[in-house]
């Protein structure tokens, strides 16, 4: 099976967990939520395998590269990331009610990935500045911290829907009931910035390291580096916020929210609507 029938595959296959764990959600059917999670790990599985069967495909055609240098293979593996860091809080915490938002996006992403007729999924050979060893250490450590913010994101919907409780131990009733409590979604909300903002970090310091063996410069202002940095600072913002202003709840949801905006115009709206060294929209 080629890595393009497998990974389109595996589109549906997040559609399916991300539809089991709503219905077990809204109807309160645990044995569908956990089939749910059993469905998640096998798209995680799946997907893998699929990003390794593109990486064996391109040695075979001669050019053997990572399957992290274009528009369609960055898709492909921030779904996955995506996923796979949902999967292992909810292995944690043990929360699936927090499934819906990760699961839809990345099947959203999948779905663009694979049948838009805007994304090239043809292997082609690396253009020489993506020749470098700071391929794999950059791509993997920025998208890892952008599936974090991904998921804080869907933490800071979720906790805007449960809304304040004047009661903690007595939720009520109805779907809002069915939200974890406000302490648990800012606590995760929380550690999925840290973790976010950490793996960023790193990715920006080794985008600069290759930027200076390709192009000779570590910064040169370029319309990503720059978002990349108006991202890292609005999380940074709210990290400092928290450890010395003491935000929490409502305010830490909206900068979450806020900040994954900026984390989506740096990917695809720096590609689509400026021009720059980091296209892989071109």
């Amino acid at each position: 099976m080629s890595s393009s029938l497998l990974l389109s595959l595996v589109t549906f296959v997040y559609l399916v967990a991300a539809l089991a764990y709503g219905t077990g959600w809204l109807f309160r059917r645990s044995v569908l939520s956990r089939g749910a999670a059993w469905v998640s790990w096998l798209g995680v599985g799946l997907h893998g395998a699929g990003m390794l069967v593109r990486w064996v495909e391109s040695y075979r055609m001669g050019f053997g590269h990572a399957p992290l240098s274009n528009f369609y293979e960055s898709l492909v593996f921030g779904a996955w990331a995506v996923v796979l860091i949902y999967l292992c809080m909810e292995a944690r915490y043990g929360s699936r009610e927090l499934a819906v938002f990760p699961l839809s996006l990345a099947f959203l992403t999948m779905a663009y990935a694979s049948f838009s007729p805007n994304v090239e999924s043809k292997i082609q050979p690396l253009i020489p500045a993506l020749k470098s060893n700071w391929l794999i250490a950059h791509v993997i450590t920025c998208f890892l911290g952008y599936a974090g913010f991904a998921v804080a994101c869907g933490l800071g919907i979720l906790y805007l829907l449960r809304g304040p409780s004047k009661h903690p131990d007595n939720p009520g009733s109805g779907i809002r009931a069915r939200i974890p409590s406000t302490q648990i979604l800012d606590e995760l909300m929380y550690q999925n910035v840290v973790f976010g903002f950490l793996l960023l970090t790193v990715g920006i310091i080794t985008g600069s390291v290759w930027a200076n063996s390709a192009w000779g410069s570590y910064w040169s202002w370029d319309p990503k580096e720059t978002w990349s940095l108006i991202t890292w600072l609005v999380y940074a913002l709210l990290l400092h916020a928290r450890l010395v202003r003491g935000w929490h709840g409502r305010k830490i949801a909206w900068v979450s929210i806020i900040g994954f905006g900026c984390v989506i115009f740096t990917y695809l709206g720096v590609n689509f609507l400026l021009s720059g060294l980091h296209s892989y929209a071109r």
